[in-house]
């Protein structure tokens, strides 16, 4: 049974980010007349993982996730308004230890099974590596191994969001920002299970007869979802021809050091990005519908802290890849640096349901590392959940779970440290004593 009709009045929490704006792209173009996006910021909000220069896409998994990723990268490619932020330059994704090794075998075989084998090269050794990735010349690639992704590279991510909110605009969405549409609390009728709107922090009460929650790394607001990750990255400037030596580079990642990207024309930026297990910033906060206090990591938003950058070990290691990526650059300074927080689930597959306490609110949060990738129809899902059109296979894979909240993250590694337990990235202005 569907959850809204065409005329139904429909609140996006979080409408500024990636999942959100998605939501209400997909609700506008299957003809949703009264939806609303609520953020602190406008889209593209300053809050959103996705508001960043550039992210990893591409045609590269198997299975359900398979299905979703074909679709998301053909759009990527076809639709007139992703078409133009979408960078088909090739990715690798690179490792010299078994474990992870296996884990690349596995998707690479699975993919082939399916008979979409033309996706994916399997390639080892400098020999083969440095033919598809030439900027690795100098690298020291002993036992290197993995896939090449044929139909993949990367996105201009920040550029799409604002080409999405523009489009929002253009099909009537309308939006709060600010105060009142910084998220309070859900209201509810009388029977205290109906949801009838949300109340935001200026005391607006937006009625509604459906909420989408998909406020990201900023869920535990509402919800007891542990697992909220910080990764650092960092700029190189370039010259215009440094950058054009490194135009088209396929973008490079290794689960063990990180990953870079192309410069993005016009900015003669190259973003780094070391890969670990990234940071909590652990708290007692009471989300919405807690009767208590919880623990748990909340996000520290870099737009509410213009002076945080990165942790020194983060630091060290970015200094350390691109040591041994692109040693020209070794002496070069990096600006930009912050740190980038998502709402890992412990199974690195998204919360994409009804609530199981309150009628009328459906969660649409969680991350994988590949939601971005999929910006152009993750919405779809969405919008599928509320027209009672998404396959079972999918609705069980992102079913309400309570086991699914982390504390730190399901990607490779160790177990992710505490940002108060490390130095660096806070940087405040000193104040003087009065």
């Amino acid at each position: 049974m569907p959850l809204a009709k065409k005329d139904s009045k429909i609140l996006i929490v979080g409408g500024g980010g990636t999942i959100g704006s998605s939501t209400a792209l997909h609700l506008a173009r299957r003809g949703y007349k009264d939806i609303r996006l609520l953020d602190i910021f406008q889209n593209p909000s300053l809050n959103s993982a996705g508001n960043d220069n550039n992210k990893m896409a591409g045609d590269d998994h198997a299975g359900i996730w398979g299905e979703i990723v074909a679709e998301a990268w053909d759009m990527w490619t076809n639709d007139p308004l992703f078409k133009p932020h979408a960078h088909n330059v090739g990715r690798l994704d690179l490792t010299s230890k078994e474990e992870r090794e296996g884990r690349l075998r596995t998707r690479y075989e699975a993919i082939n099974k399916e008979g979409r084998g033309h996706l994916v090269d399997w390639v080892e050794g400098t020999e083969q590596i440095v033919a598809k990735a030439p900027h690795l010349a100098h690298a020291d690639l002993a036992g290197w191994k993995g896939i090449y992704v044929n139909n993949g590279g990367w996105v201009a991510a920040r550029n799409a969001l604002n080409a999405v909110g523009h489009e929002l605009r253009r099909l009537g969405v309308k939006t709060a920002f600010g105060t009142s549409g910084t998220f309070k609390e859900i209201l509810l009728a009388k029977d205290g299970k109906t949801v009838r709107g949300v109340k935001t922090a200026d005391g607006t009460e937006w009625e509604g007869d459906l909420v989408v929650f998909a406020a990201g790394a900023w869920s535990p607001t509402l919800l007891d979802l542990e697992g909220q990750c910080a990764w650092g990255y960092a700029h190189l400037r370039l010259t215009p021809e440094e950058a054009r030596k490194l135009k088209g580079i396929a973008t490079t990642y290794n689960h063990e050091l990180g990953f870079i990207m192309e410069p993005e024309e016009g900015s003669l930026e190259l973003k780094v990005v070391n890969e670990f297990a990234g940071y909590t910033h652990m708290q007692n906060i009471k989300p919405f519908g807690a009767a208590k206090e919880i623990r748990m990591s909340v996000p520290r938003s870099n737009a509410m802290n213009p002076t945080d950058t990165i942790s020194t070990e983060s630091l060290q290691a970015i200094k350390k890849l691109i040591e041994l990526w692109l040693p020209e650059f070794k002496d070069r300074p990096l600006h930009k640096m912050a740190m980038c927080w998502c709402t890992d689930t412990k199974d690195m597959n998204w919360l994409l349901c009804e609530h199981p306490k309150y009628n009328g609110l459906v969660v649409a949060t969680g991350d994988a590392g590949t939601t971005f990738k999929t910006f152009p129809n993750v919405g779809k899902q969405v919008v599928d959940l509320i027209e009672g059109k998404l396959p079972e296979d999918r609705k069980h894979l992102w079913r309400w779970r309570p086991e699914a909240g982390d504390n730190g993250t399901a990607r490779e590694g160790e177990q992710p440290k505490d940002l108060n337990d490390v130095e660096g990235w806070r940087n405040d202005p000193v104040r003087a004593k009065l």
